[in-house]
Formats: structure tokens, sequence, C-alpha cells
């Protein structure tokens, strides 16, 4: 404990202000082959008559296609039952620019991007879906072959759908109803130190990869899987990230070249160059988000009616877990006991989105509190005591039910009100986040609030 409160010096302070951090891409093998892909030069495309015969021939390259991955494909969260549905590299159709179709080895980067222009294939182009909004329209082009959006949440369900309490009934009860869009838009994570792997196949069979994958065992299962190979075939080591922020739990580059130090017999490297990284790496997804309250003159809000579009881009990935936590969330930190929510995985023929710090929970969080400071301009109420008045209080209840026990909001509205100087009135400057009664407790209330001892 007694670290605890004291400026204890990062263990890897002297290393990192000195630069002799060790990355993944300051690993040196002898021998090393490197990496480059030919990728589509479009967002959607039929695809016919790949032929990589050219770049084949050229003296040390190693070329690899679907054809040679034993899995094509297999999802980072397979194993929790979210159907795959990304090839590991394209077959007969391409969904997004910079999709990758046929992935060289050569002797030095220079030859293995002659290999890669050696590469040709045709490609008979499609209208491309690039609006989320527009998904749903009859004449939209269909990304996926069951549609446009995702449709294997649990019940057999084509959305997370949320109900509690009266919906009708509070929107028929309010003085006002105050509505907002908001649509925060994608975001590239820009990290210093780009997607970088070295696979290296080892004299007993197995592979040792290099990788800064910032999920290890995700990424060790997907490369076991694609492969199929069991575990103990693999060794990965991990080590400093160079950045990551979420873009890197994506298996982006150990697959392909597990695959090439295979084929080859020798030690393979990849590194993303700068524009491959802003061209072909997962961002945070862009949101298409529309919220209806049903608010009283005084600043209760009786009922929250929410549609959110979530762009998952061509695949699915991490989405139905991001659109999941962004459902329980989307009532921010304040308590609404009646509730329509309906949101949507919705594919386009943007680049596949991931996670990003926060991930489904930052974009909701944007949009509540913009609608919360909406509501107190319509409604000519402080923005501090409207946030208070309605902030979780213990026994309170989440969207899905879920009496909290310690909820934190009341005293962080308090200390940013301290912070910035705002002056509160008494009766607000005293609240506490303790279990609602009098004035706090307003009819509309009495019926969502639950024991937390329950939980």
């Amino acid at each position: 404990m007694k670290a605890v409160g004291a400026r204890v010096p990062r263990y890897d302070g002297v290393a990192h202000a000195t630069g002799r951090t060790e990355f993944v891409d300051d690993v040196r093998i002898p021998g090393t082959l490197w990496v480059k892909a030919f990728r589509s030069p479009v967002h959607s495309a039929t695809m016919t008559n790949l032929d990589t015969s050219k770049a084949e021939a050229m003296k040390g390259v190693h070329v690899i296609t679907w054809q040679d991955v034993p899995l094509l494909s297999y999802g980072h969260l397979s194993a929790l039952g979210i159907p795959a549905d990304e090839p590991l590299l394209a077959q007969d159709e391409v969904r997004y620019l910079g999709q990758p179709i046929a992935i060289v080895a050569a002797p030095s980067e220079e030859a293995a991007m002659a290999a890669v222009d050696a590469i040709t294939a045709d490609f008979q182009e499609r209208p491309a879906l690039l609006d989320v909004r527009k998904a749903f329209d009859a004449d939209a082009p269909v990304i996926h072959e069951e549609g446009n959006w995702y449709t294997h949440f649990e019940n057999e369900m084509d959305r997370r759908q949320i109900r509690k309490g009266n919906i009708d009934e509070a929107f028929d009860k309010a003085d006002l109803i105050v509505q907002g869009v908001y649509r925060p838009a994608a975001i590239e994570h820009a990290p210093i130190e780009t997607q970088v792997c070295q696979v290296v196949p080892e004299a007993n069979g197995r592979l040792t990869i290099y990788s800064c994958t910032q999920a290890l065992y995700f990424s060790m299962g997907v490369v076991a899987a694609h492969l199929q190979l069991p575990l103990n075939k693999l060794k990965v080591v991990g080590g400093t990230v160079g950045g990551g922020f979420g873009g890197k739990v994506d298996t982006a580059t150990e697959t392909m070249c597990a695959l090439l130090a295979q084929k080859s017999g020798k030690p393979v490297k990849w590194r993303w160059t700068r524009e491959e990284e802003f061209l072909c790496s997962s961002t945070r997804a862009p949101w298409h988000m529309e919220i209806a309250d049903a608010v009283t003159k005084d600043g209760w809000i009786l009922g929250r009616k929410m549609l959110t579009l979530h762009d998952s881009g061509a695949y699915s990935r991490f989405s139905p877990y991001g659109l999941t936590k962004h459902s329980f969330h989307h009532t921010g930190a304040y308590s609404i006991p009646n509730l329509e929510f309906d949101g949507y995985v919705v594919y386009t023929n943007r680049t596949p989105t991931t996670a990003m710090r926060g991930f489904g929970v930052t974009s909701v969080s944007f949009a509540t509190e913009t609608h919360m400071s909406r509501i107190a301009l319509e409604l000519g109420i402080d923005p501090f005591e409207l946030r208070l008045k309605n902030a979780n209080r213990i026994g309170d209840t989440s969207p899905n039910q879920i009496a909290y026990t310690d909820p934190s909001t009341v005293p962080t509205i308090l200390a940013i009100a301290d912070a910035v100087g705002h002056d509160l009135k008494p009766e607000y400057a005293a609240m506490t986040p303790g279990q609602r009664s009098g004035d706090l407790l307003p009819e509309h209330l009495v019926g969502q609030l639950g024991n937390p001892e329950d939980h």
C-alpha cells in the first residue's frame, strides 16, 4: 500500500525518455522477408481473374491468396457466438477500399512492392453504400447476403432493443418534447507505431509471432483458428505498444505473416506504412443517434425514445459488442424511467470499424450530455441543476433494470461545478448520491426504484 498516493516512477519511464524502449519493429531476424499487400482499388466490386503468376515467378517472392488459408473466415468474437463474416483475404468480391486480396513476401521492400505491382485482377465495380442513413432504403446497395444490418442478436433479433416502463404514457404527460440528432464521425487512431508484425518459423515447427496487438490471447486464438493449428504451435510475443487506443485489438497482420512464414520457411515482417495505416486500419465508428425526450417544465425527464445506427463498415468485427455496451448506457448518467431504444449494427462499404477508448460508450456520452444541455436551454434551467436532479442515485435502475449500488454522478457534477466556479443553490450543493426521498422522489420515479442489496 506504500505506493497509494505516492509519486511512483514509471517502470518504463527512463527507457521511453532515452529512446531505448524496444518495439516490435526493433526485432531484427537475419534473412527476414518483407511483406506487402495487393489491395482492392475500389469500395465495392465483384472480382475475377486474380492472377499472381508473374509475382510468384519473381526471385525470392512468395504469395498467398484466399486459397492458402485453411479457415478463411474467423472472427475475434466467434467463440462468443458472433458469426464470422469477414474473409482473411478477399475471395470473389471486395467490400471496401484497401481490402487485402493477396499478400507477398520478398527479400526487400522494393522487391515486395514490385511483386504487388505484378498482380492483376478484374473488378466489376458496384454502387457503394457510404452513408449509414441510407442503408434501410429500398434501393440501397446490398452489402451482405443477409442484408445491410446485423441480424444475430439474442432471440433472433436484428437489433439491440430496450423497453422499460410505459413510454407512451411518459410522452402523453410531457410538457415538452426535446429532440436532437447526434453524429460523431469516424476517428483514425493514428498511433505513432503503425501495425507491425514479425513471424519466425522455428526448427521445432512452432511459429514465434512478435506482435503489437493489444489483445494477445485474442490474436493468438484468431491466428490458430485461421491456420487450424493447436495453440501450442504458436508462441506470441507481445511487448510495448506504440499507441493503440483500441485499434490494435484487431489481428491486422499476424495471420497473414504466419501463413507467409509457413509457405516460405523464412522469417517475415510486415510494417504498415503511414498510408496503409490511414487507408486500411479500423477506425472508431461513425454513429447516428436520434433522441427524443419527454420532459416536464421543471426539468424532470419522464421518458426517452432513441434510435442508434452504428456504422460497422464492411464487416461485423467487434461492432455487435460495441452496440451492446452503447445500448446499456443510452441514458447516460441519468435516471429515466420510461425507455424505448432500438440500435442497429449497419453495414456500409467503409473500412471495418473497431474499438476506440470507451468503445460504444464514448459516442453515447457525447450525445446524452449534449442533449442534456439542449434540454436545459429549452427549459431555461441551470444545466448543472438539471443534471443533479436527474442524476443516478443509489437504488435507481439502469436501462436493463440493474439497481445502482454506488453511482458517482452527483459527486462528479458537484466537483465539476466547484472546479469551474459555478454557484449552485444550497439544496443542489448539498445533494448526495443517497437513495431518493422527498422532492427527489417524484411519482414518475417511484416505480423504477430497485433494491441495491439484490445485486
